[in-house]
């Protein structure tokens, strides 16, 4: 199938933009890399009077670190994450996390505003975000909203920003030095979509998380900042507490079923990946914010 006719227009600037989207409102969609937009036009799932596309706006591109906080512009491609020593040296998770998105192709025109403003529960992006405690930078005609990650997605393909804004930065502060990580996904085939995905960060001291965030992926409407990892924390990791870790994570996940895997199956990998996410962080001797051992 082919999209629908639509109206295009390309966008000279971002307040430019933001005329467009305030004139338009619902009936136009943003393309930046169109990885995401152009298929479900073409599968007809929508059918926006106008494209407003953003992405010859240089100013949304590029990657500053400057006082402990880490800002990414929306257009900033996930090859280029890939390939940035700062996102090497500073945040490995979303490095990691990044090299299971689909494939080269994909990762060469996806941009990272793109991806989150998708909201697709089985992406990897938005899980990193809540992840990392992410701030996301919204613009509209009246000014600038900042939108902390945990209440930036709504449900599948929903986000906290209105028909008129735009996703221009995403902010994420570094992690500190004694800092530790973890990803996995399973997925049928390497780039399909994740079945379940978790991203961890850990702050690992004498054996002992002094901190756990584990961000979850695939396991219902929206990414998940589990709460079972307080459990963990400041405690001794026996296997008694850890199967209690597991079957707190097993209540707090509200899984869909599809043709990839049923509701508990699901729960079943998700504990899986809770398992080795401890196993692996509580091992690593080498606890610097640079990367693994």
């Amino acid at each position: 199938m082919k999209a629908s006719a639509f109206a295009y227009a390309r966008a000279t600037s971002v307040a430019n933009a933001l005329e467009l989207l305030s004139v338009h409102g619902e009936r136009a969609k943003v393309l930046s890399g169109g990885q995401s937009l152009l298929p479900a036009m073409n599968l007809r799932l929508i059918a926006p009077e106008l494209i407003v596309d953003i992405g010859q706006l240089a100013e949304l591109r590029g990657i500053v670190v400057k006082g402990g906080v880490l800002t990414i512009g929306a257009l900033t491609r996930h090859a280029d994450l890939l390939k940035s020593p700062e996102i090497a040296t500073h945040l490995p998770l979303l490095k990691d996390a990044v090299a299971h998105i689909a494939h080269p192709a994909i990762r060469n025109r996806g941009t990272i505003g793109g991806s989150l403003a998708q909201a697709d529960p089985a992406s990897e992006l938005p899980a990193c975000m809540l992840t990392l405690g992410a701030t996301i930078i919204a613009r509209g005609v009246g000014g600038e909203r900042r939108i902390a990650a945990s209440e930036f997605f709504a449900g599948i393909y929903e986000t906290a920003l209105t028909p008129q804004e735009l996703l221009v930065a995403v902010e994420l502060p570094v992690p500190p030095k004694n800092s530790t990580y973890f990803f996995h996904e399973f997925t049928r085939r390497h780039g399909d979509y994740a079945i379940v995905g978790l991203a961890a960060l850990a702050a690992v001291e004498d054996g002992r998380f002094d901190d756990l965030c584990l961000g979850y992926f695939a396991v219902r409407d929206r990414p998940l900042l589990a709460k079972s990892a307080g459990k963990l924390v400041d405690v001794a990791v026996t296997s008694a507490v850890l199967s209690e870790a597991c079957s707190a994570l097993a209540e707090e996940l509200d899984p869909l079923e599809d043709q990839q895997a049923t509701p508990a199956m699901r729960r079943h990998l998700a504990k899986v990946l809770l398992t080795r996410c401890v196993a692996s962080l509580l091992a690593r001797r080498d606890l610097c914010a640079g990367g693994p051992a």
